[in-house]
């Protein structure tokens, strides 16, 4: 019997997560068998994915004509389908959220994309959908921008768990920690629990390469440092994870941390996403080969989820070759890639590349919310 690579990863330390969230995945039982047949334990969801879910078909129809004859708007129409999602999804990976005691099966559900630079909006919705949720093993996704990392504080401070998503840059990334650290010392010097306060942070990947590669692929159009070009393509993203995971594993290693441990903090998991290939030359199970290791989880595509189930490879790669991952880093800043530009530009455009779904999928509802308003389902 052939061993599946994908139930594998758990036996490296590594969970598995599926990267979208539609209504036919749970009704037809899909969901079901992948946490049971492929070891997934938990699923992301954000306005890009939900955009194309509930403007495809039909399975929402009932529901949002139902609350059409109520009166609700698109925007409430919107909130009130992508709870449901949500809420049913974590009924299926609620055995595993038990089996783990918290550490794992978790569904994440996001903000609004238009309050990313807004820190009280964001506190203030996260506080709402986590109320309205009212499921444990829930996860309220805000993005790593200045303002979002201090709603991120102000959130686990009040004891609600959270997914730090549109992460590119080391220095970022530290800020994350330390907000979460803060988060948790605040509470625990205020006398309330920090146990069972679960949160990630999710480290984008293949956008990076695309974007380096385009500079790199200047250089090597305009006849500056070829060679050197050729040779950096498509390795900066992993890269940049390892140096990631290296600073997880230095700061999770601190006294700070471990006074946390002791009175029951649990870990702030790295999380991969935005690993399906970009590239077509390139393996389609690229990101998730080289970045296997102990508590991290990986988010996939369903595509990416089928290839690795296919043709995966498991091994612990994931500290492997640090060095030359710190050099790939040197060699590309010696050659005129500036990196912290490149991240920056990155998170801007990650709003962005939320904001836009979601005003159409918002203009989409509205447009069904009329069609189907006083219509009786067939």
């Amino acid at each position: 019997m052939k061993v599946n690579p994908l139930v594998e990863l758990a036996k490296k330390g590594q969970s598995v997560w599926l990267d979208n969230l539609a209504r036919p995945l749970i009704r037809d039982g899909a969901l079901e068998r992948l946490v049971k047949e492929d070891g997934l334990s938990g699923i992301t969801s954000n306005p890009a994915i939900f955009q194309i879910a509930m403007t495809s078909g039909d399975a929402y129809d009932e529901q949002i004509r139902t609350l059409s004859d109520q009166g609700k708007s698109a925007g409430e129409i919107y909130e009130a389908l992508a709870i449901r999602d949500i809420q049913n999804a974590a009924d299926i990976l609620r055995p595993v959220y038990d089996r783990t005691e918290g550490a794992d099966g978790f569904v994440s559900l996001e903000v609004s994309p238009h309050l990313a630079r807004d820190e009280r909006g964001s506190v203030e919705e996260a506080e709402r959908l986590w109320k309205l949720v009212g499921r444990p093993n829930v996860l309220i996704k805000i993005p790593g921008t200045d303002k979002g990392i201090a709603a991120i504080e102000a959130c686990l401070a009040r004891g609600i768990n959270v997914n730090i998503t549109l992460l590119f840059s080391l220095k970022a990334y530290r800020k994350v920690i330390e907000a979460f650290f803060s988060a948790l010392e605040s509470r625990n010097g205020g006398g309330e629990s920090i146990k069972g306060i679960a949160s990630v942070a999710s480290f984008f990947l293949s956008r990076i390469d695309v974007k380096v590669d385009k500079i790199l692929d200047g250089l090597i159009a305009s006849g500056d440092h070829i060679e050197e070009a050729k040779a950096l393509r498509g390795r900066a993203a992993i890269a940049n994870a390892k140096l990631a995971y290296e600073l997880w594993k230095e700061q999770f290693a601190s006294e700070r941390w471990k006074k946390l441990e002791k009175n029951g903090a649990r870990i702030q998991k790295p999380l991969w996403a935005s690993t399906s290939t970009k590239d077509p030359t390139e393996s389609d199970v690229k990101y998730i080969e080289a970045l296997i290791g102990p508590h991290t989880i990986n988010t996939m595509p369903g595509e990416t989820v089928e290839a690795f189930r296919d043709h995966g490879k498991v091994e612990a790669t994931l500290e492997r070759n640090l060095d030359d991952a710190r050099a790939v880093m040197d060699r590309l800043q010696a050659i005129g890639v500036d990196l912290d530009r490149v991240t920056d530009e990155l998170l801007q455009e990650g709003i962005e590349k939320f904001v836009k779904p979601f005003d159409s999928l918002i203009a989409s509802l509205e447009e069904k919310r009329q069609s189907l308003a006083g219509t009786t389902a067939r």
